[in-house]
């Protein structure tokens, strides 16, 4: 883990994380979450109906591969095999910050799938939600 990031990994989850796959079978990475932020997403997650086959299968994956995983005292996270391998990671991988989670990517794989959104046609734009369509950055 980056320095700039452990302190407050430290701070916030005493250590404590959370790891699991994206639901995405396009997206080969993994999503790692500091545990009080996984918590209430799970939380959540239970809460939705249970017999709702969406909520079922979402469920299904990010609670069913969750795994939780503690940096050591040089920042090292220790990731589980089966997720090493779910995610295709290699020796090389990419942390990417996103708001409250990180993704774990293969670096090869991020490479190329950022090469890929950055050259989508611009008609995605015209497909946002409404809430993003608001969204000023």
């Amino acid at each position: 883990m980056p320095a700039k990031y452990r302190e407050r990994l430290i701070a916030e989850s005493n250590s404590q994380l959370i790891v699991t796959i994206d639901p995405d079978p396009e997206d080969h990475c993994l999503w790692l979450y500091p545990l009080p932020v996984w918590e209430a997403i799970e939380r959540i997650l239970d809460s939705l109906p249970s017999l709702d086959k969406a909520a079922q299968k979402i469920r299904r994956i990010l609670i069913g591969h969750a795994t939780e995983c503690e940096l050591d005292g040089q920042g090292r996270l220790l990731l589980p095999p089966p997720l090493r391998a779910m995610a295709k990671l290699d020796k090389q991988i990419t942390l990417v910050g996103q708001g409250k989670k990180f993704e774990i990517w293969d670096e090869t794989i991020w490479v190329a799938r950022r090469e890929t959104w950055m050259a989508e046609d611009s008609q995605d734009y015209a497909e946002l939600s409404d809430g993003l369509k608001n969204l000023s950055l």
